[in-house]
């Protein structure tokens, strides 16, 4: 017995190295997708600036507005399916996973309704907030011309989770690949030979996502075998009873709790960046402090491609062990999966402090811009040695369900640690934006200690007993409780700030 124990506590090798195998296969699309998402935003940047600084002001408030009130919450929304959808591939209750792909794909199609009327009013917003009349007027347009995006993006987040939920990852790279090198020419033809200028360059954006939309739907329909049904009833035929209307509430009300927490979490941290480029407008320098930010945001965008990569990759490794009753092996991906994301991290620093002059100058020219820049850099470095581990650990936490725990700890971290953190050094010890960089650091360490104790005190087989309570082939989805109960009676939920655990 006590061998049993040692070998469940110490992995040998070959498990090691299988676990690694694993997920390697899913996180390296994944990473190679990020970094092409990331050469299409260079891609926008490029052309608004090439038709001019106020068009790249226009574009760069747009984008920035887009981002807080629509994308972020779209793709934090969207989050919320993966522990479901990697349970249910996990225990081979495929209906579970398609029926939770519709659901939030008609969920994210409703909440882009509200988001829609926000962007169609940003110019009377912006107004009110005293903005320059001509840059709202272009962020405006282009908001306008960006609401098909909105369509394309909720129905683009849930099939990618969906996919990646089985593992399947490199279609989701291949897919990407052919549309962004589309998206060049589609950009350069709408924007400049047609002289659509912004509007062309928005209309270009959502083309692309529906090319990845298209490429993808038909990736789905001739590779899909009879055993998975790329169409399942939203509930189950049954016979009408007065129980039928609460159980598929109950179903709704499952996605639901583990979708808002998703959002709030993912929203907390994304918000918190704006926020910070906001406060460096009101330093004494605002223009050389507002240059470096974007420099540190592209920085940040760039190294968060690995974590990314891991965090995803976890999530689906743990839904799928913890959906098929192997706890042993969801803590062995958790384990090889922090492991890799302290060993990225340290890439990431070493990145931002040897090349930090050299990566500084592929941005600008301007000397006060890249003295300031080469000081904040070695800061976001360390700060990605907490961000990696960080964001790794929210994977691990959606995969087994518990979205709520991340969003709890980026409050507190970000918004009541990194804050006042930042406030005081910038403004108050007149660090400037360098006091911004080390209130992010500040967030960035509270939230990596927090959350890697809550994912070292996991309990492996009771999260696995809850997932087969959730997705398990013996009870359908709208007889599952999220609620599952410990030896002592205590409640274990899965909604946001649930406080309450087992001895």
């Amino acid at each position: 017995m006590a061998s049993l124990e040692k070998s469940q506590k110490y992995p040998t090798m070959p498990e090691v190295v299988d676990e690694l195998k694993r997920m390697t296969d899913i996180g390296f699309p994944i990473a190679a997708m990020s970094l092409v998402g990331y050469l299409k935003n260079m891609i926008l940047v490029v052309c608004m600036g090439r038709l001019g600084s106020l068009e790249l002001a226009g574009g760069a408030l747009a984008i920035g507005f887009t981002n807080i009130t629509g994308y972020s919450v779209l793709s934090g929304l969207a989050t919320g399916m993966e522990p479901l959808c990697s349970q249910a591939f996990g225990s081979r209750n495929l209906s579970v996973a398609s029926q939770t792909l519709q659901r939030t794909i008609l969920m994210l199609l409703l909440a882009s309704l509200p988001i829609g009327l926000v962007w169609v009013n940003l110019e009377p917003l912006m107004l009110t907030l005293h903005q320059d009349p001509d840059i709202s007027r272009l962020a405006s347009l282009y908001c306008r011309f960006s609401l098909p995006d909105l369509i394309a993006n909720s129905l683009l987040h849930p099939l990618r989770i969906y996919l990646r939920s089985k593992g399947t990852t490199w279609p989701l790279m291949w897919c990407t690949l052919v549309s962004i090198v589309l998206h060049l020419p589609i950009t350069v033809f709408l924007a400049f030979t047609l002289h659509l200028g912004v509007p062309g360059i928005a209309i270009s954006t959502f083309i692309s996502n529906f090319n990845i939309l298209l490429f993808l739907l038909c990736y789905i329909y001739f590779t899909h075998v009879p055993e998975e049904p790329l169409y399942a009833p939203l509930s189950q035929p049954q016979p009408f009873t007065p129980s039928s209307t609460p159980s598929l509430g109950k179903e709704w009300g499952i996605l639901l709790r583990l979708s808002i927490p998703s959002c709030i979490a993912v929203c907390l941290e994304w918000w918190w960046y704006e926020f910070m480029t906001i406060l460096a407008g009101y330093l004494s320098k605002p223009r050389v402090a507002l240059a470096t930010s974007a420099i540190v945001i592209q920085t940040t965008s760039l190294l968060y491609t690995l974590p990314t990569a891991l965090s995803a990759s976890v999530s689906t490794r743990v839904g799928n062990e913890l959906g098929a009753g192997r706890p042993g092996k969801a803590r062995l991906a958790t384990t090889v999966a922090i492991g890799l994301a302290l060993l990225s991290s340290l890439f990431g620093l070493i990145l931002t402090t040897l090349g930090r002059q050299a990566w500084g100058r592929v941005f600008t020219g301007d000397d006060e811009v890249l003295e300031l820049t080469v000081i904040v850099l070695p800061i976001i470095g360390l700060c990605e040695l907490a961000n990696c581990p960080q964001t790794t650990s929210c994977g691990i936490l959606r995969g087994s369900a518990r979205p709520g725990i991340g969003a709890a700890i980026n409050f507190y971290s970000f918004y009541l640690v990194g804050a006042p953190v930042a406030v005081v050094l910038a403004f108050v010890w007149r660090l400037g934006f360098v006091g911004l960089c080390y209130g992010l650091l500040a967030a960035q360490i509270a939230c990596v200690v927090s959350i890697l104790t809550a994912v070292y005190k996991t309990n492996w087989e009771r999260e696995s007993s809850k997932a087969k309570d959730l997705v398990g082939k013996n009870d359908t989805l709208a007889h599952a409780d999220p609620t599952v109960k410990c030896e002592e009676g205590e409640e274990i939920g899965v909604g946001f700030m649930t406080t309450k655990t087992c001895n």
